[in-house]
């Protein structure tokens, strides 16, 4: 049966402006496509008093796709704790576990040239994966404590069991069979137990299942040099939550303005959420001068990895 039912979150500040430009490329190619919109984030608190609705989650739960346009409204900055609003509780609401981030220069869509010289980031084409709902992001214990007179202490737990890398590997492995075949895992595993850990699974999976691929595993440090220096020998790059959103923002910058790039948030099933990298960027809301390619390429991976129209991806 077609797929069709698509739920979109405008969100806030300039999201109502991206999405409805994906909506109309998306209607073009498939005038079947059927949507709900729903608030979400901080214009979500102003009409219903919370950033995402019981309601609005059991639709998006229901749905083939969830199109997202920003998330970052003055209401949430206030919001405790900051984990359980906006695109984190979506996220893994949905069971979306990974974020992937393809980097690559489009002809005739960067408004501003990349910091770096052109002949370093001439060939970039990479897709950084990036795990979502571990890490210390989501520990436990976390918490702020008086541990004496005017002395304060905040603790922020790390962990992850060895399912959630074996899941998050095996799709960076899968993608990679799709591409040039070479995934590099990034991990402090020279003074973290959870980096040490990920590295064990992450080789695991590559030895017995995923034989075919290269694998290597570098340090977040040395990862980081390496996209300045010479990003184009990136392929597939697998990473933990907090170092895939450093590293994904650093590559971002490569091809110039982070606002022109997509991310799809995947789980074990179709269902995904396809958004733009930046946030809502309030300053410009309502002006109409937003770049929405970054949401019309969000709008792309839709039929891809979750309407059944590869086809229909590759029209947009």
């Amino acid at each position: 049966m077609r797929k069709n039912k698509v739920v979109v979150l405008p969100g806030d500040g300039v999201g109502s402006e991206v999405v409805s430009s994906a909506c109309e490329y998306s209607g073009v190619v498939n005038p079947q496509l059927k949507y709900e919109t729903y608030a979400f984030g901080g214009a979500a608190i102003d009409t219903e008093g919370e950033p995402q609705s019981p309601a609005m989650l059991k639709v998006c739960r229901g749905a083939d796709a969830v199109l997202l346009g920003a998330n970052g409204g003055r209401q949430l900055e206030s919001s405790k704790p900051r984990r359980e609003v906006g695109s984190l509780a979506l996220r893994k609401e949905l069971g979306s576990y990974a974020n992937i981030r393809p980097i690559k220069a489009l002809a005739g869509v960067t408004s501003a040239p990349s910091p770096l010289r052109p002949e370093l980031v001439a060939d970039v084409d990479m897709v950084i994966v990036r795990e979502l709902t571990g890490g210390i992001y989501f520990g436990e214990p976390r918490r702020r404590r008086e541990e004496s007179a005017g002395e304060e202490k905040a603790i922020d737990t790390g962990e992850y069991p060895t399912s959630t890398v074996k899941r998050i590997a095996g799709l960076a492995f899968r993608l990679a069979k799709e591409r040039r075949k070479l995934v590099v895992s990034v991990d402090k595993a020279k003074v973290l137990e959870t980096s040490r850990l990920w590295r064990d699974v992450v080789t695991e999976v590559q030895t017995t299942i995923f034989t075919d691929i290269c694998l290597s595993h570098q340090s977040l440090n040395s990862s980081a040099m390496r996209l300045l220096r010479d990003a184009s020998t990136f392929d597939v790059l697998l990473t933990n939550n907090m170092f895939g959103e450093i590293l994904s923002d650093e590559a971002s910058e490569l091809i110039g303005p982070i606002g022109v790039l997509s991310s799809a948030s995947v789980g074990d099933g179709q269902l995904g959420v396809y958004e733009p990298i930046p946030g809502s960027v309030p300053d410009i809301a309502g002006e109409e001068v937003v770049n929405p390619v970054g949401t019309i390429l969000g709008a792309a991976w839709m039929p891809r990895s979750s309407l059944d129209e590869p086809k229909a991806a590759i029209w947009i």
